[in-house]
């Protein structure tokens, strides 16, 4: 059974579609904790599944270095085989990277490498594309640059907002996200043979 932790910095929608995924005994993961950087509303989602949590807030930090060490050793804890970035807001120092990656996995609102950084979405409708999409990676020391594992693409339609093109993004990143895990879990996804 694969070990997963999963870090959130909001509502943590692709984390509830985790949980439900794996509330089926046939699904070969379990998420065993949840993190975040702040007082985050996905919290209710882990307290609802009795999954435990814990919060390492970035501001009580002077570096973000000292914020990764504080935040590696709750990882530690726990000795997750896989940590998935579920729409936490910062990016990880590279000792938090180096000591998780290949096992450390990221969705983002785009198809990657279009469209990286904390506003895929809006970028992607400033540019004018017609498609855009949902990635699945290797998280690395770059933004949102490591190995692609899944992606998908999602068409932009005429009078799409940021909110109405996000919300058909969400389903497109929680279906390729369990897909991912899935195949990890089970052996037919290796993270390693990703990566350099």
């Amino acid at each position: 059974m694969l070990t997963v932790a999963v870090l959130i910095s909001g509502a943590g929608s692709n984390l509830r579609a985790l949980l439900d995924a794996a509330s089926d005994p046939d699904f070969p993961a379990r998420v065993v904790v949840v993190g975040a950087d702040r007082q985050a509303d996905g919290f209710e989602h882990a307290e609802e599944f009795g999954i435990p949590t814990f919060m390492v807030p970035f501001g009580q930090f002077e570096t973000r270095e000292e914020w990764g060490e504080e935040l590696q050793a709750q990882l530690e804890v726990w000795k997750p085989d896989l940590v998935v970035l579920s729409g936490l807001m910062r990016l990880l120092p590279a000792t938090v990277v180096d000591a998780w990656a290949p096992q450390l996995i990221n969705t983002h609102p785009a198809y990657l490498p279009e469209f990286p950084g904390a506003h895929g979405v809006r970028d992607a409708l400033a540019a004018g594309v017609t498609e855009t999409g949902a990635s699945v990676i290797v998280v690395d020391n770059g933004v949102d640059a490591g190995p692609i594992i899944a992606q998908e693409r999602v068409p932009v339609l005429p009078g799409d907002t940021e909110h109405t093109l996000h919300e058909r993004i969400k389903p497109v990143e929680r279906r390729l996200l369990i897909d991912v895990v899935r195949r990890i879990a089970t052996g037919t996804l290796d993270l390693a043979a990703l990566t350099p």
